[in-house]
C-alpha cells in the first residue's frame, strides 16, 4: 500500500481505472443473449471466485503480467522477464544479466503478494454475496480495496519496466524492440 500512495492522486486514479478495466475485460464475454436461452455467464457458476477465471487466478498467484504493463512494453520500456529471455540477442553483459535477474526476482515476489491480496479481496466480496451478508458499507469498502489492489498489481509490473530500462542502453532497447516485433 505504501508503494501505491507514492504514486499521487492523479496517477493512482489512472492506474485504478485502467487496472480495473483490464482485469474485468479479460474475463468478460459481453451481455448478449438477453431473453434467449444462452447466458454468457452460465459457465461462471462453478468458479470459486465469480469475478476471476481460473486462468486469471493462476496468473495472479504466479505473478504474471497479464498484459497489465502494455503501456510500458509497447512504448519502449522492456520488462525484466522478456529482457532475460532475449539476453543474448540484445547483448546483455554479465553485470546487466545479474541486475535484470534481481529486478525480475523482486518483481515476481511483489506481484505474487499483490495478486494474492487481490484474490483474497475478490473471494471476500464473493462470499459476502453468497452469504447474503453484503451491505452498502461492506460493498463500498471491498470494491475500494479491490480497486487499490488491482492498481498495485499493475503498478508493480509497470514499475519494473521503468527499472529495467535504466539498466539497458538505447541500442539494447532498439534491439529488444526489433526482436519483439515492435519495429522493422
Amino acid at each position: 500500500m505504501t508503494q501505491f500512495k507514492r504514486l499521487g492522486g492523479t496517477a493512482a486514479l489512472a492506474i485504478l481505472l485502467g487496472a480495473g478495466y483490464a482485469i474485468a475485460q479479460s474475463g468478460h464475454h459481453g451481455h448478449g443473449g438477453h431473453g434467449g436461452a444462452e447466458n454468457p455467464y452460465a459457465a461462471f457458476k462453478d468458479r470459486q471466485i465469480k469475478a476471476l477465471s481460473p486462468e486469471q487466478e493462476a496468473d495472479l498467484r504466479q505473478g504474471k503480467g497479464m498484459g497489465l504493463a502494455l503501456a510500458a512494453e509497447m512504448n519502449g520500456y522492456p520488462g525484466p522477464m522478456h529482457v532475460l529471455q532475449l539476453a543474448d540477442q540484445i547483448g546483455l553483459s554479465a553485470d546487466q544479466r545479474t541486475r535484470v535477474d534481481a529486478l525480475f526476482t523482486r518483481m515476481k515476489t511483489e506481484a505474487v503478494a499483490a495478486g494474492g491480496q487481490l484474490i483474497a479481496l475478490e473471494r471476500e466480496l464473493d462470499k459476502e454475496f453468497v452469504a447474503r451478508s453484503i451491505t452498502a458499507g461492506s460493498l463500498a469498502r471491498l470494491t475500494k480495496d479491490i480497486g487499490v489492489s488491482q492498481g498495485l498489481v499493475r503498478s508493480t509490473h509497470l514499475r519494473y519496466h521503468l527499472e529495467t530500462v535504466a539498466v539497458l542502453s538505447p541500442e539494447q532497447i532498439a534491439k529488444y524492440n526489433t526482436a519483439r516485433g515492435y519495429t522493422r
